[in-house]
């Protein structure tokens, strides 16, 4: 499989473990902390040809989607399950933890920033599906991103991301309906 979009990853591991299931090219951001060279490289890639930022499923990972969002609009992105990053010793989460058909599948699942578009999921939607405050709200972000493929997002963050990946009010619902039909089970 070749990518022909350069991939932002963290750091050298996550860029051995890429290049390990696929053929592509890399920028490592070596951590959260992105220099303004950094951030260069990342919009001429998008300029020249276009940028995936697969970054960890955790907090230092969250951060650089954003910083990246902000400073190169119109990044594709792709996630990866926490559950599918974890070290064997489980003490770490990083794509350098995945195997070779998880990292494929996040790229082939890759998903578009659009940002110029009306918002189509509430606020209220959220609140109404049980995704904001309760005790079941946690989980259900976290299998409701693993379905949509945007990752994990805390309440504040999912409002975001599904309006930057531009999920339908249906692709939400017909998600909402497999977590609450798996809660049932």
């Amino acid at each position: 499989m070749k990518i022909k979009e350069i991939i932002v990853v963290e750091g050298k591991s996550d860029t051995i473990a890429i290049k390990r299931a696929i053929d592509a090219d890399t920028i490592e951001t070596n951590g959260s902390e992105i220099s303004e060279s950094t951030i260069e490289q990342i919009r001429l890639a998008q300029e020249r040809r276009g940028v995936i930022v697969f970054a960890d499923p955790d907090y230092p990972g969250e951060r650089i989607r954003r910083i990246i969002r902000e400073k190169v609009p119109g990044c594709k992105h792709a996630f990866l399950p926490k559950k599918e990053a974890i070290a064997a010793n489980n003490k770490g989460v990083g794509i350098e933890h995945a195997s070779d058909d998880s990292i494929r599948l996040a790229l082939h699942n890759v998903r578009e920033q659009l940002e110029d578009r009306e918002e189509i999921v509430t606020s209220q939607d959220l609140v109404n599906a049980g995704l904001v405050g309760g005790a079941n709200a946690r989980a259900r972000r976290e299998r409701l991103g693993i379905l949509l493929k945007i990752g994990y997002s805390n309440g504040k963050q999912l409002h975001q991301k599904l309006k930057m990946f531009q999920i339908t009010k249906d692709e939400f619902q017909q998600a909402m309906h497999q977590v609450f039909q798996e809660e049932n089970e």
